[in-house]
């Protein structure tokens, strides 16, 4: 029972899953570059996208690193309908709003919302959280907020 309630603890307190809406092939061993659409969980009109490189089965064997894709990632979001803010985290630090593994257990995908409550805007950050050492490949999306009444 303790196990049943931790496992759906996390799985609600777990990041949104994205969409996938492209998929662009760049070389000819399979390697690709996958664009998935992120609706804002706790931020009702934005959806961002991003991007990022998926590695083949034929790279993978023939350059070994098995287990790992690229830290590279593109983020763009877009105002998709009325901004209405949820109980969002307005610390500095943002929170997670999507996060994907990149390899086996070391590396992902996250993108992170920060609140800029002095210029009225939503920073979304797409960037590699990586266990053992930190990357600083990043890609920045800007959603205007409307000022306060």
């Amino acid at each position: 029972m303790i196990r049943a309630a931790a496992a759906l603890t996390l799985a609600l307190a777990a990041p949104l899953h994205a969409e996938q809406v492209g998929r662009v092939g760049v070389d000819w061993v399979g390697n690709d570059i996958l664009i998935e659409s992120v609706a804002d969980p706790k931020v009702q009109g934005v959806t961002c996208h991003v991007a990022y490189f998926d590695r083949s089965l034929i790279d993978r064997l023939s350059n070994g690193n098995w287990f790992e894709d690229p830290s590279y990632s593109a983020i763009d979001c877009v105002q998709t309908g009325p901004i209405t803010l949820g109980n969002i985290n307005r610390s500095r630090g943002g929170e997670t709003v999507f996060s994907e593994r990149q390899s086996l257990i070391l590396k992902s995908l996250r993108v992170t919302r920060i609140y800029d409550a002095a210029n009225h805007a939503l920073v979304y950050l797409a960037h590699a959280s990586e266990v053992t050492q930190g990357s600083g490949k990043m890609s920045l999306s800007v959603i205007p907020l409307p000022p306060p009444e």
